[in-house]
């Protein structure tokens, strides 16, 4: 998405500009989840979006990750809105330059860690060796080279997590979108991951976003910013 022109080098990573996203549920029945949501997100920051249930955190996820269109507004990536982009970039872009951690995983149930790792380098002209080298290096830097042949019904729900974080990194995303990462783990295991993704996010340069509800977890990020019936109230530096 970079190398085009020094005004698009030189945007920020992220933009949301305005969006607003409504749900039309029968004839005269519409439900506005945003209502003109502006932020950035420049290269290797961390951002915590806070929200109760019903804020529009998970709109906004799939905003932010290319999942979903806004009804008004614009979602830039390095300057490019995304409302331009045909269905072929929008999967090019979520392959390429947007790695997804989920509250509930999302593994294969039937595929080793490795080859749930592997996946996002199937849709690569990259040779089976170099996926599988790549995968396991993956593996080994979340610290489960001793696991890559297990199934997500052999792991704990902090090793599922940590399979999770390895195929969200694999392709070496400029953003990391993090959905409630710590929803459905204890609290030490919670923190282990959250100090897992705060390491990776340095060593990488990786952006981070991390939606949550949780205050320990957005007291974390240099910035947060809390979302309130679709729209931002709050937005502090740490």
């Amino acid at each position: 998405m970079s190398g085009q022109d020094p005004a698009v080098d030189d945007a920020p990573l992220l933009t949301a500009d305005d969006v607003t996203r409504v749900y039309t549920l029968g004839r005269d029945n519409e439900v506005h989840a945003l209502r003109g949501v502006s932020f950035t997100v420049d290269r290797g920051e961390h951002v915590a979006i806070v929200g109760s249930s019903g804020s529009g955190k998970s709109t906004l996820l799939n905003l932010l990750g290319a999942l979903d269109r806004p009804t008004s507004g614009h979602v830039r990536y390095h300057g490019r809105d995304v409302r331009d982009m045909d269905d072929a970039e929008l999967a090019r872009l979520r392959n390429g330059s947007i790695g997804f951690v989920f509250q509930s995983f999302q593994l294969l149930p039937r595929l080793t860690a490795l080859d749930n790792v592997i996946l996002p380098l199937v849709y690569r002209s990259s040779s089976p060796r170099e996926r599988r080298e790549r995968a396991t290096a993956a593996l080994e830097q979340v610290g489960l080279a001793d696991r890559i042949t297990h199934r997500p019904g052999e792991l704990s729900g902090g090793q599922q997590q940590r399979v999770a974080i390895a195929r969200a990194l694999v392709t070496e995303p400029a953003l990391l979108l993090a959905d409630e990462p710590t929803g459905n783990l204890d609290t030490r295991t919670g923190e282990e991951i959250m100090t897992l993704l705060e390491e990776l996010h340095r060593d990488r340069g990786t952006a981070l976003v991390v939606i949550t509800h949780e205050a320990e977890v957005a007291a974390r990020a240099a910035r947060r910013i809390e979302l309130r019936d679709g729209r931002i109230v709050t937005e502090v530096a740490a």
